[in-house]
């Protein structure tokens, strides 16, 4: 049986390796996760009854990262060491396929964001196996990469593995007589954010305002909210978000993360930011559920709100029945591709 260890860095990889967690160990594997303190994540990693070991906080400059980057890998690797693990195994990757790289076991980077250009290019070369969605539309090494139809969020949304629970989605905020909006705002301080922006705080109170007057608006924030926004805070537990985001009338926000688990839960979503993703120009493009907006601008803002506000939520459902038919069963795909590679 192997040892696998999982490095979760973002609370998006806390729950992209939630089912392949379950599904290697009960075909008695040994799963270890490391974490490191970014935003929700070791909340999501608890709530979820996942033991793991934080190796620390995430840093939230470009100096911060790279004094990160020494001290995480040199107890990433110790962690190896001391766990005896076979595989390393990561969503992003840099820390994992390093430290595994001076370990000398191979590794499992899985990534859907071609604009981390510089992370990408200090993580794929010492990676054993890089693999991505079909959509995705930036540099990745021959020889070694692996492409699948789907996306990231289906690892844990697909209906396979998560039901929408109503009563939970009241409970976290939803407004159970009038359509409830989701908004999304996030610091911009991952490494994959250096050289990105998103919405000013005037497009941003815009975006809140406008979509007030149709419904309820629930903010989830990365960053502080000024004193005048914060009734519109999301309060819940982080890990009731995707019932609550499962229910709600439309999204819009910074995060591509969040607009694409709306979009595979068939919930119409507005992703504005200054750089572009693959997958949610596929989602764009094929099935119609997200509205890609990069001129960060007061007309582009109420051109794509208008967008949203009138997408008939019968022909999102309609999108996503096509876009899982489509779409490979990612968890599963996730757990043989890592134990493929530890056998290749």
């Amino acid at each position: 049986m192997a040892r696998i260890l999982v490095d979760v860095c973002h609370p998006a990889h806390a729950h992209f390796f939630r089912v392949p967690i379950r599904l290697w160990t009960e075909q008695g594997h040994h799963v270890s996760v490391t974490s490191r303190n970014k935003d929700v994540a070791i909340e999501i990693l608890d709530s979820l009854g996942i033991p793991h070991r934080s190796l620390g906080e995430a840093a939230g400059t470009p100096l911060g990262l790279a004094v990160e980057l020494v001290r995480r890998n040199l107890l990433l690797t110790q962690h190896i060491r001391r766990t005896k693990a076979d595989i390393a195994v990561a969503l992003g990757g840099t820390f994992a396929a390093q430290s595994a790289f001076v370990s000398r076991i191979p590794s499992v980077v899985f990534y859907d964001t071609e604009m981390a250009s510089m992370q990408n290019r200090i993580t794929y070369p010492l990676a054993t196996r890089v693999v991505v969605p079909n959509c995705y539309d930036g540099w990745t090494p021959h020889g070694k990469t692996i492409r699948y139809p789907g996306y990231h969020e289906l690892s844990y949304l697909d209906p396979r593995w998560f039901a929408p629970d109503r009563a939970i989605a009241l409970q976290a905020g939803l407004d159970e007589h009038r359509p409830t909006y989701l908004v999304r705002l996030v610091s911009w301080t991952a490494n994959h954010d250096i050289g990105d922006r998103g919405l000013s705080p005037a497009l941003m109170e815009a975006a809140i305002e406008r979509l007030s007057t149709h419904g309820k608006v629930i903010v989830s924030s990365e960053a502080a909210l000024p004193a005048h926004l914060q009734p519109f805070l999301y309060r819940g537990p982080a890990l009731h978000m995707h019932h609550l985001m499962a229910f709600c009338r439309g999204y819009f926000g910074e995060s591509a993360t969040m607009a694409s688990e709306c979009a595979v839960l068939g919930v119409p979503a507005v992703y504005m930011a200054n750089s572009r993703r693959g997958y949610t120009d596929e989602q764009q493009s094929k099935y119609g559920l997200v509205r890609n907006v990069h001129s960060l601008d007061a007309g582009s803002l109420q051109d794509s709100l208008t967008w949203l506000l009138d997408k008939r939520l019968e022909a999102c459902g309609e999108a996503r029945d096509r876009m899982l038919q489509d779409c490979e069963n990612v968890a599963e795909f996730v757990v043989k591709q890592v134990l493929t590679t530890l056998h290749h």
